[in-house]
C-alpha cells in the first residue's frame, strides 16, 4: 500500500503528532508498505526519515501560541502527491496542511484518512481567544466532513467531534513502546523516605503546570519536572524547590519516568495524553483531571482522576493515597498497557485503511 502521510508537525519538533507519524512510518518498511511525508519545516529540518522522502513546506507560528507552528502549501504540492500515486492520503492532526491534503485526496481520487489529536478549540481558551473556540469548531466540522473517515483518540474526542456534526468517525488509540518504558529501568529504591512525583511534557500554557505548585517544597514530596518551552522560566520561579530537568528522550526519558513514584498530568486539553501510557508502562501510577483523554487511561486501579475545578486542591491527597498502595498499582498499571503496542496499533490502522479503500467510490 502507498500511504501519503500529511501531518501538521514533524522532526525535529517532538510531540505526539510526530511520534505518530515515525511509528506509523515505521511499521510501513517493516511491513513493505511505501510512505511518503509531507510537513512544515524550515532550512535545515530533515528531508528524509530512514530513507522516507519528507517534503517540507514553510512553517510559522500563530501568534500568541508558541508552541503552534503551522505549515503552509508549497506550489508544487499538488504535483508531488500526484507523482507518488497515494492509495490512501494520511492526515495527521489536520488544521491548515489538511485542508489541502484533503482536497488534494479528491482530486486524485483516493481516499482520506484524518487522525484528530490537537484539542486546537481548547487551547484557544487556555489562551483566552474565546473567539476561536466556535471557529475553530467550525473549521474542524467542515476540515474532517471532507475526509472519508476521521479516527478519534478518546471516547471524549468522539463525542466532541459528534457534537461538531463530524461524520464517518471511529476509534483508533495509540500504541506505546513496553520495551523502551518498563520498570526494569527503575535505579531508586522503593523504601525511599519521599514521594517522587513527576510530570513529563512541554512546559506551555495549555498544559497548566503551574497547578503542580501545591505540592512544591511539601516535606515528604520530591517534585521533578521533564520538559522544556515558553512557560519554564516562569515555572522555576513559582516552584523554587523543584527539580527540572529539562527535556528528555529515548533512555534517559524512560529511567527518569520509572523512577517516579506518582506522575501527575495537569492540563485538560490532551484528546489522548500519551505520557500516561508511557509512565503505565513503566509501572508508575497516574494522576490527571477528568477531562479529555485520561478519561479513557486511568481507572480506579492505576490512578486518580480529580476534577478540574478542585484538582489543586485535591492533589496532595491523591497522591499521598497512591503512595500508600503504590506496589500494588504499578502492576496494574503496566498490565494495561502490554498489549498496546505500537505494532498492534498500526496493524489496526492500515486494517482500517484497506477497509476505506475497499468502500470508496470517489
Amino acid at each position: 500500500m502507498r500511504v501519503a502521510i500529511i501531518a501538521e508537525s514533524f522532526l525535529p519538533y517532538v510531540n505526539g503528532v510526530s511520534n505518530s507519524v515515525i511509528r506509523i512510518a515505521e511499521y510501513a518498511q517493516r511491513h513493505g508498505h511505501e510512505c511518503f511525508i509531507i510537513a512544515p519545516g524550515k532550512r535545515g529540518d530533515v528531508t528524509a526519515f530512514r530513507g522516507i522522502q519528507v517534503i517540507r513546506v514553510p512553517e510559522i507560528r500563530v501568534p500568541r501560541i508558541n508552541s503552534l507552528p503551522v505549515g503552509f502549501p508549497n506550489p508544487l504540492l499538488m504535483r508531488q502527491l500526484r507523482a507518488f500515486r497515494p492509495d490512501v492520503v494520511h492526515l495527521a492532526s489536520p488544521f491548515v496542511l489538511g485542508v489541502i491534503g484533503a482536497w488534494a485526496s479528491r482530486r486524485l481520487k483516493v481516499p482520506s484518512v484524518a487522525v484528530f489529536q490537537t484539542d486546537i478549540a481548547g487551547f484557544s481558551l487556555r489562551y483566552r481567544l474565546s473567539w476561536l473556540y466556535r471557529a475553530a469548531w467550525r473549521w474542524i466540522g467542515t476540515l474532517h466532513n471532507a475526509c472519508s473517515l476521521t479516527l478519534a483518540p478518546s471516547s471524549v474526542a468522539q463525542q466532541a467531534l459528534v457534537d461538531a456534526n463530524v461524520r464517518d468517525l471511529k476509534l483508533w488509540g495509540r500504541g506505546v513502546d513496553v520495551t523502551l518504558f518498563h520498570p526494569s529501568k527503575r535505579t531508586r529504591p522503593h523504601d525511599d523516605q519521599r514521594i517522587r512525583v513527576g510530570y513529563v511534557g512541554r512546559l506551555a500554557a495549555e498544559k497548566s503546570v503551574h497547578r503542580l505548585a501545591v505540592l512544591d517544597g511539601q516535606p515528604d514530596v520530591e517534585l521533578v519536572i521533564v520538559g522544556d518551552g515558553p512557560e519554564r522560566a516562569r515555572l522555576e520561579r513559582a516552584m523554587p524547590n523543584a527539580t527540572f530537568l529539562g527535556a528528555l528522550y529515548g533512555e534517559a526519558l524512560a529511567r527518569e519516568l520509572a523512577n517516579f513514584d506518582v506522575f501527575v498530568h495537569t492540563g485538560e486539553f490532551e484528546t489522548f495524553c500519551q505520557t500516561i501510557q508511557e509512565a503505565h508502562a513503566s509501572a508508575v501510577p497516574t494522576i490527571a483531571p477528568r477531562a479529555g483523554g485520561p478519561i479513557d487511561l486511568i481507572s480506579p486501579e492505576v490512578g486518580v482522576l480529580l476534577d478540574v475545578e478542585h484538582f489543586e486542591r485535591e492533589l496532595p491527597g491523591a497522591v499521598r493515597a497512591i503512595a500508600a498502595q503504590r506496589q500494588v498499582m504499578a502492576t496494574a498499571a503496566r498490565a494495561k498497557v502490554e498489549g498496546r503496542t505500537w505494532d498492534a496499533l498500526c496493524e489496526e490502522l492500515f486494517n482500517t485503511y484497506s477497509s476505506v479503500l475497499a468502500g470508496y467510490t470517489g
